[in-house]
């Protein structure tokens, strides 16, 4: 009998690829399932970009293979972009490297710099795959719990208390992902701090920066980080590119060079139509941003309501593509919750469980649905009653 790999036993499929196949077989045309879990963008990109894409790729001379290192237009892009929104000066031939999905940049990352045995620090709740990598590897992790009753923020003094002599990678991720919880620079520059003492490397994942937020950071920005930060980023949130597979990784030209040479050895380079795409993408001005939060703002009055007509409590100072609430008291699972509102009135919402025991008391919303989606959804949740 072959046997799988060991690796892959402390690894399960991702929860929306089951959930999703669940989601689908309840659907009927007469009345459709109307999801709210994923945050998947269904609006479209850029007019300008999309026919960037068409007018390369009619092109006889873009369909080799390209350099693994991104042409020279996405990369000025993303260093143009990088000094207008956030203040950082990068070097273009050195300390940027597109990739194919920031998530792609999880796994490269950690294949570069954690051997077994090495530990990783994962928040709690936090993006599932910052683990599912980290196992990948046998890398041993330890989780940094974010609290309710610290408002979801960065405890740095918990932090310290850590055994930490292991550390090799620390997850960020800020605007944080369920929470919507972005932390300050103040705290940032305390964790370079605490990343300098005990030599260990901070990975700021920050798709999130750009949505429903005024305040653009980039850990980057923060005197020091670049000796012990990387960040990622991508289209797929900022410009609703999240099928075309089109983000990068920044720092200093050691942590990249580390990197690819372990992206080299699994991808030939990116489609260069859909470099120069992005690079078009990159170049957007901020009115492009402006109509997109304007969509994105109505929507979460709809995503509010509905949260309030299901009993859920909320903080209305989150940032990003969702918004995370607390169940209502009487309900002890965030799964059982979710299903309830799935296989009664076919809404689906994600449960808090799957991003971490912290969020185990709670569900997220996406605001990836149109204002009929939301309305049909509130429409149906009208007679709710638990």
């Amino acid at each position: 009998m072959i046997k799988t790999a060991d690796r892959i036993k402390s690894v399960e499929e991702y929860y929306f690829s089951k959930k999703l196949q669940e989601v689908r077989s309840l659907d009927s045309p007469d009345f459709p399932v109307i999801n709210l879990g994923i945050g998947s963008p269904d609006l479209a990109p850029h007019p300008t970009v999309i026919k960037a894409l068409n007018n390369a790729a009619i092109k006889p001379n873009v369909h080799a293979y390209q350099s693994y290192r991104g042409i020279p237009e996405l990369r000025n892009a993303i260093a143009e972009y990088y000094t207008q929104y956030f203040k950082v000066e990068l070097d273009t031939e050195n300390e940027i490297l597109p990739l194919v999905g920031s998530k792609e940049g999880i796994m490269h990352i950690t294949q570069a710099f954690v051997n077994a045995g090495d530990k990783v620090l994962v928040p709690n709740p936090g993006y599932p795959t910052y683990a599912a990598v980290a196992n990948l590897v046998q890398a041993d992790i330890q989780y940094y719990d974010l609290k309710e009753e610290n408002k979801w923020q960065l405890d740095i003094k918990a932090i310290e208390k850590l055994d930490l002599d292991k550390v090799k990678l620390f997850w960020l991720n800020s605007p944080h992902m369920p929470t919507g919880v972005q932390y300050p620079k103040e705290t940032l520059q305390k964790l370079i701090e605490l990343a300098q003492k005990h030599q260990f490397l901070i990975v700021n994942d920050n798709p999130y920066s750009m949505i429903l937020n005024q305040d653009y950071q980039s850990i980057l920005s923060i005197e020091g980080a670049f000796e012990v930060a990387i960040e990622l980023n991508s289209l797929s949130k900022s410009h609703n590119m999240a099928g075309w597979r089109l983000g990068w990784c920044m720092g200093k030209a050691e942590f990249i060079n580390a990197i690819l040479k372990v992206k080299s050895n699994m991808d030939s380079g990116m489609f260069k139509p859909l470099q120069i795409a992005a690079a078009e993408a990159l170049k957007l001005s901020e009115d492009w941003f402006e109509n997109l939060n304007a969509v994105y703002t109505e929507r979460r009055i709809l995503a509010e309501q509905i949260l309030n007509k299901i009993g859920c409590s909320f903080d209305g100072n989150q940032q990003g593509l969702f918004l995370w609430a607390k169940m209502p008291s009487s309900m002890v699972s965030s799964e059982e919750f979710v299903n309830l509102i799935l296989h009664e009135y076919k809404v689906f919402l994600s449960p808090g469980f799957i991003f971490g025991s912290q969020g185990k008391g709670f569900v997220r919303i996406s605001l990836c649905a149109d204002e009929y989606q939301f309305k049909t959804a509130l429409e149906r949740l009208k007679d709710f009653k638990l």
